[in-house]
């Protein structure tokens, strides 16, 4: 049985009794100790279930003191007999992806200030998998906030995946045919300079990856490349076109090499366009890519900044932390949230607005990895 079956299964079971009168109104519900024994499950499973629980109006935490039941047993705990906007989430990068979390996060925050419940299925949990969620556990996901009766998904369509453009589209599909607004964050579900009929809340990604290359341009740089992983997502392809833009601006021509697709963490990718210097500064699709290409150049004996300047993107809590702190443009998670959130209240109301895209400013954040510090700021040797 999946985690998410878990908790589902326990909130269920809680539910029953509650409305049985098991625990009548104002009862203290059973210790997350006593829950855990009784139902044999994880702490973090059993306060899923518990999040269930309060969301649907039937239980109230108290810090200090314990789970008491809220809702008289009998009464029905529906969405719409509440009337309570029930929201969902479908992230599926969300524990491998640290701005999905913050993101995430102040949505939670947000839907409880305006007394939301809001879903987040199966992606509380870790995902196991290094791909994260499946097509497959995302449409399951479709199916469960269905059948809550959920009026909004806030979705993070799939990338990285040769399969990804069919899913994002069948679950997009799935949403809207049952009359679920859907707001997407970061990325489209089409490919780059294509746009769906869905509300887009990210940042500007031509915007970064011009600022980026012009930053590395203003260095000293000259033979730029921009390493990525297969299947690149549009918001890549978005920080492409904006890098190619500005070298064209400063007139350079990024030929057909400039795009590197592999794995970061392959030495003879990396050996294939860093050993002989066929490029003098590298752009990375984010921070985690530029942390593994960092670590594949210390083995390979290729210094950073001296020989190769790396730039990230995302600005991740460990792009500080290297051993070569990462210059990278910092995305708005907080700001991002607050821009979702209201777009997804403006759908809600039914009034007709054209799909907007709705895209944030990203801010560069110099450290060492761009050489910017070294002592000559001309091309490294």
């Amino acid at each position: 049985m999946t985690t998410d079956a878990k908790h589902l299964t326990i909130s269920r079971q809680l539910a029953a009794e509650i409305r049985s009168g098991k625990y009548p109104p104002g009862a203290r519900l059973a210790s997350e100790a006593q829950l855990l024994k009784r139902f044999s499950v994880s702490r973090p499973t059993v306060g899923r279930a518990l999040r269930d629980l309060q969301e649907l109006g039937l239980i109230e935490r108290r810090a200090g003191s314990g789970t008491y039941v809220r809702q008289a047993p009998g009464t029905t705990s529906s969405p719409a007999a509440k009337n309570i906007i029930q929201l969902g989430l479908i992230v599926p990068s969300l524990r491998r992806t640290e701005i999905f979390e913050s993101i995430c996060g102040e949505i939670a925050s947000l839907a409880r200030v305006h007394d939301y419940g809001l879903w987040w299925g199966g992606s509380i949990q870790p995902i196991a998998t290094e791909t994260g969620m499946s097509p497959d556990e995302a449409d399951a996901l479709c199916t469960q906030y269905i059948e809550r009766g959920v009026t909004g998904v806030f979705f993070a369509p799939f990338e990285h995946r040769p399969d990804c453009e069919g899913a994002n589209q069948r679950i997009t599909s799935r949403l809207r045919q049952a009359g679920i607004s859907v707001v997407l964050l970061d990325r489209d579900i089409c490919p780059f300079l294509q746009r769906s009929d869905f509300d887009l809340v990210g940042i500007d990604n031509f915007a970064g990856g011009y600022t980026l290359a012009k930053h590395l341009i203003k260095l000293g740089s000259r033979r730029l490349g921009y390493v990525t992983r297969p299947h690149t997502a549009p918001t890549v392809e978005a920080r492409i076109a904006g890098a190619r833009s500005a070298m064209l601006h400063h007139g350079i021509i990024a030929d057909r090499d400039f795009v590197l697709i592999g794995d970061p963490a392959d030495e003879s990718f990396v050996q294939s366009f860093a050993a002989d210097r066929e490029v003098d500064a590298v752009m990375c699709t984010n921070d985690h890519v530029a942390a593994q290409l960092l670590q594949t150049l210390t083995r390979l004996r290729i210094k950073v900044p001296q020989q190769i300047r790396i730039v990230g993107f995302d600005d991740m809590s460990v792009a500080s932390l290297l051993t070569v702190p990462l210059t990278t443009m910092a995305q708005p998670p907080r700001d991002l949230a607050i821009t979702a959130f209201h777009a997804m209240r403006d759908r809600l109301t039914g009034t007709p607005i054209p799909a907007r895209s709705l895209l944030l400013t990203p801010r560069l954040v110099v450290r060492e990895s761009c050489g910017a510090y070294l002592r000559s700021n001309t091309t490294p040797r």
